[in-house]
C-alpha cells in the first residue's frame, strides 16, 4: 500500500482541493494523465447539475465514477464526447481537454471527437444492421479502410478484441439485434473500438446483463484498459472494486472523493464517501 501512496500522492488537480462540509479532501491524481477535466459545471437551464468538478483520465487506467442515482455521473460522463451537445437546454461550461486540447474550441468537429472519445451504453444498442455493418460502419464514414480488405481485417480484428469473433465467425451476414444481449454488448463494443479510440466511456454497461454476460464484460475491461483509458459509471461497487483502479465519488453534483480503489473501499477520506460505501446512503 505504501508503494501506492506514492504513486498517487494525495493532491488535488494543479494543487487543489476539493472542500465540502467543512472538510477537505485530495483528489488522487493520475500517473498519466490523458484527459484532464478542470473546474466542469453543467447546467440544464437553470439546474446547476455539475459543480465545479476537476479530474484526471490517465492512459491505460480504469476509472469508476459511483455514486447515488441523480449525483451527476452520466452528465459528466457525457461532457467528455460532448453528448451534452444534443440537448438544447444544456449548458457546460469550464475545460476538458484530450492530449492537451479542448475540446470545446470551436474548431473541434464533434464527430471526429467521439471517434477519439468512444461511448458504450448502458442498454445494447446495435444498429439495425448485420453483425459486419454494425462494426463496419465507423471505420466507412471515417475513411479507415483503402479497400474491402482492409474493412474486413478492421472488422475481424474489432471482433476478436471484443471476445465475439469465435462466436459469429460463420454469421456475420446476419442482423445485430439476432444476438443475446451480453453479445450485443460486445458487439457494442466492438464497433467503438474500430475507429481506434484513445478513450472508451461506459455507462453502467452491465446494467442489463446477467451474472455470467457481467463476467465477460468485466474481462474484457481489463483487457482493453491495456491500450485504452476506460472511465465506467457503474451502481455496482463490486464492479467498481473489480475493475478500476482508481475511483470517484460524486454526490448532488459535487465530486467529493478521488482515490486509488482499494483506498476508497477500505479508508474513505471523507463521511460523505464511507455513507455511501457502507449503505447508509443511496
Amino acid at each position: 500500500m505504501a508503494a501506492a501512496n506514492e504513486a498517487f500522492p494525495r493532491t488535488g488537480l494543479s494543487g487543489q482541493q476539493t472542500t465540502l462540509g467543512g472538510e477537505t479532501v485530495g483528489s488522487i491524481r493520475s500517473q498519466n494523465p490523458f484527459m484532464v477535466a478542470e473546474n466542469v459545471n453543467v447546467h440544464y437551464g437553470d439546474i446547476h447539475a455539475i459543480r465545479n468538478v476537476s479530474l484526471e483520465i490517465g492512459k491505460r487506467e480504469v476509472i469508476a465514477l459511483i455514486g447515488p442515482s441523480g449525483c451527476g455521473k452520466t452528465t459528466f460522463l457525457r461532457c467528455l464526447n460532448r453528448m451534452n451537445d444534443s440537448i438544447e437546454s444544456a449548458r457546460v461550461t469550464g475545460q476538458i481537454t484530450l492530449d492537451g486540447r479542448d475540446i470545446y474550441r470551436k474548431q473541434q468537429d464533434p464527430v471526429a471527437l467521439r471517434a477519439r472519445v468512444g461511448m458504450v451504453f448502458q442498454k445494447p444498442n446495435p444498429f439495425p444492421k448485420s453483425i459486419y455493418d454494425n462494426v463496419a460502419y465507423g471505420p466507412r464514414i471515417h475513411g479507415l479502410a483503402a479497400d474491402r480488405a482492409q474493412l474486413d481485417d478492421i472488422v475481424h480484428t474489432s471482433l476478436e478484441r471484443a471476445g465475439l469473433l469465435k462466436e459469429v465467425r460463420d454469421r456475420l451476414d446476419e442482423p445485430g439485434l439476432s444476438l443475446s444481449g451480453g453479445q450485443q454488448q460486445r458487439l457494442c463494443i466492438a464497433r467503438t473500438i474500430a475507429v481506434n479510440p484513445e478513450v472508451i466511456l461506459m455507462d453502467e454497461p452491465c446494467s442489463a446483463l446477467d451474472p455470467i454476460a457481467t463476467a465477460r464484460i468485466e474481462d474484457l475491461i481489463d483487457e482493453l484498459c491495456e491500450d485504452y483509458a476506460i472511465v465506467i459509471v457503474t451502481h455496482s461497487m463490486q464492479q467498481a472494486a473489480r475493475v478500476s483502479q482508481r475511483v470517484a465519488y460524486f454526490h448532488l453534483g459535487l465530486l467529493v472523493e478521488v482515490d486509488e480503489t482499494n483506498r476508497i473501499f477500505t479508508n474513505p477520506q471523507h463521511k460523505l464517501t464511507e455513507d455511501y460505501i457502507t449503505g447508509r446512503i443511496g
